[in-house]
């Protein structure tokens, strides 16, 4: 099937290279060293790509393999490392995972038992799916999670539809209920993802870019932005809730006639739960207890042990050892060994997005080169006059400019080209450099406006219930409280949590 090639694309290919000529060939700045200017160079031209898209995201991510050693900024073995990062492959057992789960069809067991025990009432549906589909996109990727949780949607949506058929849109029985529920889905997937440190790419990338960065920086584990993004996403899908059955789109009918037979009948179709499910589950399981006790836990009065520390090698692992561990787990496992049938097989594994990874290891090769060539630093020194500017009334900033250039753009790419920036932006104000990365990082998961924005506004978008009006008109009050949480969290609880402070530089930045 052939993709239209449109005109921002073709836009952003052909003005794309002179804007790289310009900023490469033209005097540098005072105070640029010269291979400090061809990173901003390439660092250009890959945002412009990335934002006009003019090339496929990945491909564009590749453009540092090319660049960096052609311009003699860096060497080829150097660039190649950053696309071997640990983190890259956490997230590559995250999406073998997830291919286990969906393989297995134990994710529309959990979406369906859930909302059997929340109840089929309207609100109580919604409810129940947005809450489904925020706990499932914590652990699976948000655009799996849409797919998922779509048809369970439609089902629901179509038996309502049906018992609205023939009847006047003013006397309609549910009103807009479809589209609350689609739109609760989708907003639901991208909230979800910010819970975990795999829940979503720009989380990842936060923590990758933090290690090139920063080597001498605490690392982020998985407990520490679970701490601070969990209590966001609880937070954050009762409100969205709210936001949609009273205000966006009121549900005044109390039940659905017929609406428990659905579910019954989905679950029924199911069966019992298979072997391979039970299986998948305990893998599932007891990954995530890997990733939460991996290292000790401090909790004040005392101490919980974490695995790797009492085997002595806390030094030695990574979050990605338990990705990885369990990816292999998945594959060693039969559920038929006569048939040599596997919870995963190489045939489904393959179908994880390879793209994603290559696009990290672009970001992770721009943040090594900002830090290397004096990028970074020269960025800082000409930020340091944002030092009058009010700390909430930048973080403000920071949220908003992240927040809406998501919606025209990947949250992916536009995370991995600001990281560095916001990174250095913070040295020059003086402020610990993680408030205003994880400021950026959740506000780049907050697009809520635009079908392009996310997978999961293009998924319930395709349904045919959405119209393009009613997502950037309900989109753009979920943009602005994302916004408003996005700053409550930063300050409650990411300052506690990765002892920020706003008033000195920590240690290892110096």
């Amino acid at each position: 099937m052939k993709r239209e090639f449109k005109g921002r694309q073709k836009f952003g290919l052909f003005a794309g290279i002179p804007l790289f000529l310009m900023i490469l060939l033209l005097p540098g700045p005072e105070g640029m060293t010269p291979e400090a200017q061809k990173t901003l160079a390439i660092t250009v031209l890959m945002a412009f790509w990335w934002i006009t898209e003019a090339l496929p995201i990945p491909a564009t991510a590749l453009l540092p393999l090319i660049l960096f050693p052609l311009l003699k900024v860096d060497n080829a073995q150097n660039v190649a490392r950053q696309f071997g990062d640990n983190n890259i492959y956490l997230f590559m057992g995250g999406f073998f995972l997830a291919t286990a789960i969906e393989k297995c069809g134990l994710h529309k067991r959990i979406a369906l038992k859930t909302v059997s025990v929340l109840g089929t009432g309207p609100k109580k549906i919604v409810f129940g799916m947005m809450c489904t589909t925020a706990f499932l996109s914590m652990w699976i990727s948000n655009t799996a999670t849409a797919m998922m949780m779509l048809p369970i949607a439609l089902a629901i949506a179509r038996h309502a539809e049906l018992l609205n058929s023939g009847s006047p849109p003013e006397e309609r029985l549910f009103g807009s209920f479809e589209t609350t529920l689609l739109f609760g889905i989708g907003y639901s997937a991208s909230i979800g993802g910010i819970g975990t440190l795999i829940g979503t790419p720009p989380n990842i990338i936060f923590a990758s870019q933090v290690r090139k960065l920063f080597p001498a920086a605490p690392e982020i584990s998985f407990l520490q932005w679970f701490i601070v993004g969990f209590p966001l996403v609880v937070f954050f899908i009762p409100l969205a809730w709210f936001y949609l059955v009273y205000f966006a789109y009121p549900i005044k009918v109390k039940s659905i006639p017929g609406g428990k037979a659905v579910i019954r009948q989905q679950l029924k179709d199911l069966g019992p739960m298979k072997q391979d499910e039970k299986y998948v589950l305990v893998v599932f399981f007891l990954t995530a207890v890997g990733w939460i006790f991996l290292r000790n836990i401090d909790v004040g009065l005392f101490t919980i042990p974490g695995w790797s520390n009492l085997l002595g090698i806390e030094d030695l692992i990574h979050d990605s050892t338990v990705a990885i561990l369990a990816s292999i787990l998945l594959f060693m496992i039969p559920v038929d060994f006569k048939e040599g049938e596997f919870l995963l097989d190489w045939k489904s594994a393959v179908r994880i997005p390879w793209g994603i990874l290559l696009l990290f290891g672009g970001g992770l090769a721009l943040a090594h080169e900002f830090q290397t060539t004096g990028l970074a630093e020269w960025i800082g020194s000409h930020l340091s006059v944002l030092k009058v500017v009010p700390i909430l009334l930048a973080v403000l900033a920071v949220v908003f400019l992240l927040d809406f250039m998501t919606e025209v753009t990947s949250n992916t790419a536009i995370t991995s080209l600001f990281m560095p920036i916001l990174a250095a932006t913070s040295i020059g104000m003086g402020v610990h450099p993680f408030f205003f990365m994880i400021a950026g990082t959740i506000a780049a998961s907050l697009a809520f406006m635009l079908p392009v924005a996310t997978p999961p506004n293009a998924v319930i978008f395709s349904s045919g219930y959405i119209t393009l009006p009613q997502m950037a008109r309900t989109g753009f009050i979920m943009n602005l409280l994302g916004m408003i949480i996005t700053t409550a969290v930063v300050y409650t609880l990411a300052i506690p949590v990765f002892r920020i402070t706003l008033t000195h530089l920590p240690e290892w930045v110096r």
